[in-house]
């Protein structure tokens, strides 16, 4: 009897001590899981539990999207990978039957990594902007010419360019680029690459007189686009002649007289064609070339005389057939009585107003008034059928 009940006493001893390490561990389980949910490290726990759930090509973005479904959060995923989500195949809807215990602390986190993800992402998003905005700016893009102005050497090109780089939507090469009369094998990359930078709504110019009377550059400006505005700037040609003689000859101090090489033959009058001060001032000639290529429509016909009497006028005509608002008028010009043509008054911060080189304005050397004649007969027919052509009466007979 004694016996029995040592035993059941001992029995019930082994229990209480059983039952009491339990509580103990137990006790530790639970202090433990309290103590990492504290401290951030719930989200190594399992996640809510899902009755229904299909899921194809699943991966943790996914697994994130559906916890939010399921609170009501809605944090965006990071910029980068919203492209790749949109090849995920979602082949059904996800409910949320119940949730494990620390999912309200796994919710706290999730809403403070998609607070994170919309900062990063706006961040993404605005530093790409302004990235943007600052190679546009600073940068633009390099574009064939809309606009050439081809001809006449010794017209009033580079009057005519100077005056339209006062416009802030026109963009020019400073140099002659001579591309489609002796660099045309260095190819469009090339003549590309030569062009300023310019941003959406300007144009982009360059100038060589040359194309005018070069019989192979129409076929090639076209080749690049039909859809090019073409300005030639005229000049009597007589006038034009002189000029262009004058300028070699500052070059050339050692050249034959004017008369000795307008004349093939002096006693019989015959002009010399070949010699190129004056096969330049056949414009109804090279006109042809041009319009086997490009409608009238496209060229515009700027006078040499007016662009010196009357600067503001003739500008406006280039500013409206190049689609661009009239912002140069007369208030930009003052005629420079030394020179004898006008110059750009003087702009903002600058001491000085602009005006053409040392070169624009020599004075001419004498030329006979016989031989100025025999010259201007020479080319009268021309000058009535380029009157004809371009339906303008430029005044030089």
């Amino acid at each position: 009897m004694g016996c029995s009940i040592w035993r059941i006493r001992l029995n019930f001893g082994h229990l209480k001590a059983q039952s009491k390490v339990s509580v103990f561990f137990t006790m530790i389980i639970i202090f433990t899981y309290l103590f990492y949910c504290l401290t951030g490290y719930c989200d190594s726990l399992p996640r809510p539990v899902y009755d229904h759930q299909t899921l194809t090509n699943t991966n943790k973005y996914d697994v994130l999207d559906a916890v939010h479904d399921g609170v009501g959060s809605s944090a965006p995923l990071p910029q980068h990978q919203l492209g790749a989500q949109t090849h995920w195949n979602r082949t059904s809807t996800v409910s949320v039957a119940r949730e494990l215990p620390g999912s309200t602390e796994l919710h706290s986190i999730l809403q403070q990594i998609g607070h994170v993800q919309q900062q990063i992402s706006d961040g993404e998003r605005t530093r790409d902007a302004d990235n943007s905005i600052s190679v546009f700016n600073n940068f633009g893009s390099k574009k064939f010419p809309q606009a050439i102005i081809i001809g006449v050497k010794k017209g009033g090109t580079r009057a005519l360019l100077e005056f339209l780089r006062i416009h802030p939507d026109v963009r020019a090469v400073g140099a002659e680029p001579h591309f489609f009369d002796r660099f045309y094998d260095k190819g469009l990359e090339w003549y590309r690459n030569l062009m300023p930078r310019t941003l959406d709504g300007q144009i982009t110019m360059e100038k060589t007189p040359s194309y005018f009377v070069t019989k192979e550059a129409p076929r090639r400006v076209f080749s690049m686009s039909r859809h090019t505005k073409l300005i030639v700037v005229v000049r009597d040609p007589v006038t034009r002649a002189v000029s262009d003689y004058t300028q070699t000859l500052s070059k050339n101090p050692g050249l034959p007289t004017f008369q000795n090489l307008v004349f093939k033959n002096s006693s019989r009058g015959l002009i010399d064609t070949s010699w190129s001060a004056v096969r330049i001032g056949i414009y109804a000639k090279h006109l042809e070339n041009w319009l086997q290529f490009f409608p009238l429509s496209r060229l515009l016909f700027v006078s040499g005389e007016r662009l010196v009497t009357d600067p503001a006028g003739e500008m406006g005509r280039v500013q409206d057939f190049l689609g661009l608002k009239r912002v140069i008028t007369d208030k930009h010009f003052y005629f420079n009585q030394t020179k004898g043509f006008p110059c750009l008054k003087k702009p903002e911060g600058s001491s000085r107003p602009r005006c053409l080189g040392k070169s624009k304005g020599r004075p001419h050397p004498h030329i006979p008034a016989e031989v100025l004649l025999r010259l201007r007969d020479f080319y009268r027919p021309f000058n009535l059928k380029f009157y004809q052509m371009t339906g303008q009466d430029f005044g030089w007979d």
